[in-house]
């Protein structure tokens, strides 16, 4: 399959595009995409920096009490700086991909959506160039939460870290398709994507231990976390943050992240097809 386009040159006359394969074609529209949206976030460096400096407040103030609360014990093995970390950098992936919904309900208020429709991009290149435009700050988050964090102790392994947010970004393609399709389906209703959003992150944020140990939670919060493919997303992050890299736990990270993302471009393209 190829894709054909024409552009006019300075002589008004049609001229055709060089002709791409499915594969080169799909590439360039994410990247059309992609670029499209992260103009947005760059223009808007109010937001960008804000975008920076919060979850180093988070952390600079949560991990404190994290590391008093224990009394400078380990949490399995890491202190409590390489344990509260990772999942600091899994939350900001969490609610800066469900976010995809929400911007996309302020397009169809105004058109922009409609718009877009109409241009020949593939519908799965939509919806994945618009999580990797929430997904790409999060890797400047990362990399800066990481170089703050070095001075207070944090150990820095950088094949490991890139390994993380590799399996963050596979897992964050999913998540937005998934946001994506609840913010069409809230065409019109904005209170019922905010509440449904709402409504499922923090309980699947919590049942993945992501700010105290499941360990010590009760054994229903912990037969019910093994549910939450959020949890071993969490547990591959902490354990790539320990300098670890071929473990089961990120295995199981990896799987659960292929699979979120699969499940969500499948449900995000079935969604676009019936909204057409």
């Amino acid at each position: 399959m190829t894709t054909t386009t024409e552009t006019l040159d300075d002589a008004g006359i049609a001229s055709p595009l060089p002709q791409r394969s499915a594969v080169a074609g799909w590439v360039h529209d994410t990247a059309a995409v992609f670029t499209r949206e992260i103009l947005v976030v760059v223009r808007d460096p109010f937001t960008l920096i804000f975008s920076l400096l919060q979850p180093l407040v988070f952390l600079g103030l949560f991990g404190p009490l994290l590391e008093g609360m224990l009394g400078g014990a380990d949490i399995g093995g890491a202190s409590a700086l390489q344990w509260f970390l990772p999942g600091v950098l899994v939350m900001i992936a969490i609610f800066g991909t469900g976010m995809v919904g929400g911007n996309l309900l302020y397009e169809l208020m105004t058109g922009a959506y409609e718009r877009i429709l109409a241009t020949p991009l593939s519908r799965s290149s939509i919806l994945v160039g618009r999580a990797l435009k929430e997904f790409a700050p999060l890797v400047v988050q990362a990399l800066l939460i990481t170089v703050v964090a070095i001075p207070f102790g944090l150990a820095f392994y950088p094949a490991q870290v890139l390994v993380g947010l590799v399996i963050l970004g596979v897992f964050g393609i999913g998540l937005g398709s998934l946001s994506y399709a609840l913010g069409l389906a809230s065409k019109n209703r904005e209170w019922v994507f905010w509440g449904v959003q709402q409504s499922l992150i923090f309980p699947l944020l919590l049942l993945a231990g992501m700010m105290l140990p499941l360990e010590a939670g009760p054994g229903w919060m912990q037969a019910v976390a093994k549910f939450n493919p959020l949890t071993y997303i969490v547990d591959a992050e902490r354990t790539l943050f320990t300098g670890t890299l071929w473990d089961l736990d990120v295995a199981q990270g990896m799987l659960a992240a292929v699979l979120t993302c699969a499940v969500g471009l499948w449900v995000g393209i079935w969604k676009v097809k019936r909204t057409i």
